[in-house]
């Protein structure tokens, strides 16, 4: 499902990850995260997969750099940060995008 988030400009947070064998507590620390981001001032939405080898790409939108950064420094996003390196990825990458244009297209649904 699309993230409904307002005309651009606004930024991207690009996390891709590939995820040990261990998901010890990850998916409850996945949900608490989502409900911690939803409450978070500037958060626009996201959109996120993974899939059956572990590859996964989440990109959160954001109003501007100050609301990421402030995400960033969440002391239970940085408890979450933490055991990510310790125990649930083997690697990940994090980018940071401004979007200043976009497109979209969406097929005429048929009755």
């Amino acid at each position: 499902m699309f993230a409904n988030i307002p005309k651009p400009p606004y930024y991207a947070v690009i996390f891709s990850s590939l995820k040990s064998n261990d998901d010890n507590g990850y998916e409850e620390m996945a949900k608490r995260m989502v409900e911690l981001v939803e409450n978070q001032d500037g958060f626009l939405g996201y959109e996120s997969l993974r899939d059956e080898k572990g590859f996964g790409i989440t990109v959160s939108y954001w109003r501007d750099l100050e609301s990421i950064n402030k995400w960033k420094s969440n002391l239970e996003h940085k408890e979450a940060q933490h055991k990510g390196k310790e125990v649930w990825y083997k690697q990940y990458k994090i980018g940071v995008a401004k979007v200043e244009k976009e497109c979209e297209f969406e097929r005429e649904k048929k009755n």
